[in-house]
């Protein structure tokens, strides 16, 4: 059968870009109909960092609000050094002036979905669908058609003005549209373990990367159940076998050899995944448009991917809102050319540069980088310029010039 609803956006995917694609589409007054192929968030570590224009947009909704209920503010972070301890401490009061949150905000992603999910299923402007996968994509004069599949097997047709990919970077919303991926694969894959052992006892902060050339580590506190625990981010080596690194005597063993007092807590979770630097040719094709990981892919190296997408969902919410009050579809290509070219410019340009900031191995560039940190966290200006760029401020201010 087919659902005939024309007056809608069809959004596929219900994680944190589409779920704030569906929240924005509200704010404006936009129709939406949400498929997700899970049963609800998934509560595995995943992103957990907030910059500061992300919590501007989810202000209005009464997010931002409750995220600072449940959340870590880290006003503060490092790079460190993994023999020399602490190379330098950025503050980002120093965005006082440019932001209303001058901090990162650290709190699981599935909570934030969560928050979003409430709000966006109390509308009646909405509908969300759990167990449903868009499995086909008909694009026509007037609109879109998707197919989808049940979680009990049966299939399923919908309609719908537009349709928002946010079905992550295998997204069959892209694919549908012959949409290339361009980029690379790192070799290496990524392991998260997370620990009840508190490194702010050993002066880190609640962000911290530490520089090693044989093994980086990546180190921030979330609120878990609220008494907050540690995620602990390591590259690994392509011959690792997977069964090796899931192992939870290894896990242990390998954050000892970090920081021996790690032994003093417990490791409750493990994850290992491979990373992605991807960008789409285009976001959008016709009525299909993209946002999320299913419109670029990056290494999670400050905290930015999660991020991204959110952005990507609130130029395109403010895009489409304008269009149901009667604006040119045109605006679609401008969002298009804005969110490809600050992912390109900024997303990819500056977590590759974050991974081999960590893993450099030649001693003097090591040094001379480091001096370079210093000096820029000592000096006002210099930090705050740093900052605005890691806080995702000069994207945004960037891509508002492209017309």
């Amino acid at each position: 059968m087919v659902e005939s609803d024309a007056v809608r956006v069809l959004v596929a995917g219900g994680g944190p870009a589409g779920m704030a694609t569906a929240l924005f589409l509200i704010e404006h007054g936009v129709p939406v109909l949400l498929f997700e192929r899970g049963e609800g968030p998934h509560a595995d570590p995943r992103a957990a960092t907030y910059h500061p224009p992300t919590l501007e947009m989810l202000e209005r909704s009464g997010v931002t609000a409750e995220l600072h209920e449940r959340g870590i503010i880290a006003r503060r972070w490092q790079y460190r050094d993994r023999r020399e301890g602490l190379v330098a401490e950025f503050d980002l009061q120093s965005l006082a002036d440019d932001t209303r949150y001058p901090y990162r905000l650290q709190c699981e992603q599935h909570k934030l979905v969560g928050m979003m999910e409430r709000r966006v299923a109390a509308s009646p402007l909405a509908r969300i669908l759990h167990g449903v996968e868009v499995i086909a994509v008909t694009q026509h004069a007037e609109g879109v058609e998707v197919g989808v599949q049940h979680a009990n097997g049966r299939s399923d047709q919908f309609d719908g003005r537009w349709l928002v990919g946010a079905d992550g970077g295998r997204s069959v919303v892209r694919k549908s549209q012959n949409i290339d991926f361009r980029g690379f694969t790192w070799p290496e894959r990524f392991l998260v373990i997370t620990t009840t052992f508190d490194f702010e006892t050993l002066g880190f902060a609640y962000s911290s990367y530490t520089m090693d050339p044989q093994e980086w580590a990546a180190t921030f506190k979330v609120p878990g159940d609220g008494r907050g625990i540690w995620r602990c981010v390591f590259p690994t080596r392509p011959e690792e076998q997977e069964s090796d690194l899931l192992d939870f005597e290894q896990a242990k063993a390998r954050l000892a050899a970090f920081v021996p007092e790690s032994r003093q807590g417990q490791v409750i979770h493990i994850n290992l995944y491979a990373v992605h630097q991807r960008v789409a040719e285009t976001y959008r094709r016709g009525r299909v448009l993209l946002v999320g990981d299913a419109a670029h892919v990056n290494n999670p190296l400050g905290g930015m991917g999660l991020n991204f997408g959110i952005h990507d969902a609130y130029s395109l919410a403010d895009c489409l809102g304008c269009i149901w009050q009667g604006a040119n579809d045109a605006l679609l290509d401008r969002y298009d050319r804005q969110r490809r070219d600050v992912a390109e410019r900024y997303l990819q340009a500056q977590t590759i540069s974050n991974k081999k900031t960590l893993e450099e191995s030649d001693p003097q560039r090591r040094a001379m980088q480091q001096a370079e940190m210093r000096a820029m966290a000592a000096d006002a200006a210099e930090a705050r310029r740093y900052l605005l760029r890691t806080s995702m401020i000069e994207g945004l201010r960037t891509a508002a010039t492209i017309t």
